[in-house]
């Protein structure tokens, strides 16, 4: 076994001098500084703090819960280009920055560090939404020599997060997208996917559209802490079985896989699935990048603390002796006996229930921009 490297010698038991940090409705239970802070905050008990008044049962005495707060985003641009090898995009649109669904896990965390804000408990309450998405989409598809290829929606952060109801920024995308007969790929782990049902149906008639549904674990209480205002395990399924009903191709994303606290739930998440009618899985590892690694032992410590150590060690098992490595082809599924004991596990459930293989393309051959409509009589008016 590899010995663990030192950036995991990290405190595996809570500080006795604080209160538990864990906030009703949030994943982080800190805020801690992006990497880009000149300092770090640190946590000292002032006094205020609520230990012995929580123990007393009086609401009153219960902290204020920590609002959401939306800004606008100014980009000037709105698709993202990459060329990694294990990525199977190479164009994304992410309509929010940050997410509310406050999944402890979310590699995209750290991105919050470039806007002076925490990956913690900032990444989930202090969003961005890109008012001026689809309007910037459509300009990029109309640019001379495009080349259309699936445009991923969803690769960094949800498209379908809680204040997607209000704004509905994914759904201008969207109809940019089917104006266009263009190809998408949307990955999400919200049931709200079916407020544009309509949208996503059509489009699948013209094979244009897929959706990945993330499912972490069919528990319904281990959901809530890992994604706590994510929807509900059921209401995935349910997404699920009625986006297959309307003939939308769906898979299952098994991700992230945690070791010791979702890994025994592979086989059964597969198979219920298949059930409500994916037609294929993905998985990964859980990663741990950069300002992750101590948000997660923190989220360790404060729910499963007789479990963190072992969680954490299975987790460097797979990644040479350390928390996270980032090379091609390692990153998301690690490597050695117990991500080989994971990959396993997948394809033999995969294959048990039929979903192997992925069985058709998306249609890349039907993009065309629309017409503009004629603006000449505006200048009469």
């Amino acid at each position: 076994m590899p010995k663990p490297a030192p950036d995991l010698d990290l405190p595996l038991v809570p500080d006795p001098t604080l209160p538990n940090q864990a906030m009703k409705g949030r994943g982080a239970v800190s805020n801690r500084p992006g990497r880009y802070e000149l300092g770090e905050r640190p946590l000292e008990d002032d006094g205020w703090s609520l230990p012995t008044a929580r123990a007393s049962g009086d609401p009153e005495d219960e902290p204020p819960s920590l609002a959401t707060k939306v800004a606008f985003d100014s980009s000037r641009t709105i698709m993202s280009h990459n060329q990694s090898p294990d990525v199977p995009f190479d164009r994304s649109v992410n309509t929010y920055r940050g997410c509310e669904h406050g999944c402890v896990y979310c590699f995209a965390r750290p991105t919050h560090a470039y806007l002076g804000l925490s990956p913690g408990l900032d990444f989930e309450s202090r969003l961005f939404a890109k008012a001026d998405a689809a309007k910037l989409l459509a300009k990029e598809l109309r640019k001379p020599g495009y080349k259309p290829d699936v445009l991923a929606l969803g690769a960094v952060t949800d498209v379908y997060q809680p204040i997607e109801r209000k704004y509905r920024i994914t759904r201008s995308v969207l109809k940019v997208l089917s104006d266009f007969n263009h190809p998408v790929g949307i990955t999400t782990k919200s049931a709200r996917v079916l407020d544009d049902i309509d949208l996503i149906a059509d489009m699948a008639k013209r094979d244009l559209i897929m959706v990945s549904m993330s499912v972490t674990s069919l528990d319904r209480d281990l959901s809530r802490q890992l994604e706590p205002r994510a929807s509900t395990p059921s209401n995935r399924l349910d997404a699920i079985k009625r986006l297959s009903d309307a003939g939308v191709p769906v898979a299952v994303s098994v991700a992230p896989i945690i070791p010791a606290i979702t890994d025994h739930e592979i086989e059964a998440i597969i198979e219920t699935a298949s059930m409500a009618g994916a037609r294929w899985v993905n998985w990964t590892l859980i990663r741990l990048p950069l300002e992750i690694k101590e948000l997660f032992v923190e989220w360790l410590v404060a729910h499963f603390p007789g479990k963190a150590k072992h969680a954490m060690s299975l987790i460097s098992q797979c990644h040479g002796g350390i928390a996270y490595r980032s090379e091609w082809g390692k990153r998301m599924k690690g490597e050695g006996p117990y991500a080989d004991m994971i990959r396993l596990r997948v394809e033999t459930a995969a294959r048990r229930h039929g979903l192997e293989k992925r069985e058709y393309d998306l249609d890349c051959s039907r993009f065309a921009a629309p017409k503009e409509p004629d603006r000449q009589f505006e200048l009469f008016c």
